[in-house]
């Protein structure tokens, strides 16, 4: 089956009681039981529900993957995976990453005694400098948030199984329709499924999924035993808007490169970063690894000016100025006081995030009309 009959049909079945085309919204806490321990697969919602089970099932379908899992949130999801982890674990992580991962990473399990390696994923040289034997997983993203940056996920499983390590792979920014990890190597993808899966701006909802087994054991039982699970009626969204992913990541992508070239070719512009573009450092793996080139496109104004920054961000019409990514509509975000905000200023600087970057999330709106947005806002 092809990726886009999957979207819609996969792990999906006509409701065996009524029909009904759609996966029903099961809004229920508990199921009747015929006898103590006898029951039709299903006891508690938080254990188990049928609305999860058969967004667990597309998302793992997507994939290329066994078992799929669903979260409250991208963060939840997060937070199961380090969890499979004991305190004096060391865990090994791409350096320009999401600023709620740095902070759970930082703030919540460092604490506990686990120590995490925040390194350019791209020097496998100095990738090796910090392992040991207390190193059991490597944790990145790619494209990465915000710099989109370019990791190559084959090159990185090859040289992490060699050491044993495990790969954990954030495919938020891709999505499945534009990259699949588990094919390249992957341990365990991790998706905000709040973003481009849900696609409309209306749930939050996270998600992993693994190949392996036993992996897949471990986090279900933390999934249940910690109860960071969505709702029947998040599940049913994110089912919804699965259904158009293929074609809207199609229109975002579009709209991105037009968006990217635009702003490239602007004399008030001073960087603009994207994976499309050829001089882009790892284009040739994007190339490779990628369907396309997604979405999202950051850059930064001439003259490195915050008060300008502000401004333009300020003068937008079309484009929204507001947190998250993913959605039909298009968002600005500037990350130093949004998305990033939790990781130290000397940190973001250190690895190229300076406070005058703003980041786009491309929607699926008219190109024309978005180009035309940013002409004005940018002046």
């Amino acid at each position: 089956m092809h990726f886009n009959t999957k979207a819609i049909h996969a792990g999906q079945e006509p409701d065996p009681t009524t029909g009904a085309v759609m996966t029903p919204i099961y809004q229920t806490s508990t199921y009747a039981q015929s006898s103590p321990g006898n029951h039709k697969g299903y006891e508690y919602s938080r254990t188990h529900n049928p609305t999860r089970t058969a967004l667990q099932n597309n998302i793992a379908a997507l994939e290329g993957g066994k078992v799929g899992l669903c979260f409250s949130s991208g963060l939840a999801a997060t937070d199961c995976v380090i969890k499979i982890l004991q305190p004096g674990d060391e865990v090994i992580c791409s350096n320009d990453l999401y600023g709620g991962t740095f902070r759970i990473f930082t703030k919540i399990f460092a604490p506990l005694g686990i120590k995490f390696h925040f390194l350019p994923m791209g020097d496998l040289a100095e990738v090796k400098k910090h392992i040991n034997v207390h190193t059991k997983l490597i944790w990145l993203e790619t494209p990465t948030n915000p710099l989109l940056n370019i990791i190559d996920i084959k090159r990185v499983c090859d040289f992490a199984h060699k050491n044993k390590l495990l790969v954990a792979v954030d495919n938020t920014f891709a999505t499945p329709y534009l990259q699949q990890p588990l094919a390249l190597g992957a341990d365990i993808v991790v998706h905000s499924a709040t973003k481009y899966l849900g696609g409309h701006s209306d749930v939050v909802l996270g998600a992993i999924v693994v190949n392996d087994l036993s992996l897949a054991e471990k986090m279900a039982f933390i999934q249940n035993s910690c109860g960071a699970t969505p709702g029947p009626m998040d599940c049913f969204l994110v089912l919804r808007g699965i259904k158009t992913l293929h074609i809207r990541m199609e229109r975002h992508c579009e709209n991105g490169k037009k968006i990217a070239f635009y702003l490239k070719n602007h004399p008030k512009i001073e960087k603009v970063w994207w994976p499309g573009f050829p001089e882009h450092p790892n284009h040739k793996v994007a190339r490779t690894q990628m369907k396309s080139f997604g979405g999202m496109v950051s850059f930064m104004l001439k003259g490195d000016d915050i008060k300008k920054t502000i401004r333009v961000m300020e003068r937008f019409k079309i484009f929204t100025l507001a947190e998250s990514l993913g959605g039909v509509e298009s968002l600005v975000c500037h990350p130093a006081t949004m998305t990033h905000a939790s990781i130290p200023k000397g940190e973001r600087e250190k690895n190229g995030l300076r406070d005058t970057l703003i980041r786009l999330s491309v929607g699926i709106e008219d190109a024309q009309d978005l180009v035309e947005d940013l002409g004005q806002a940018v002046g």
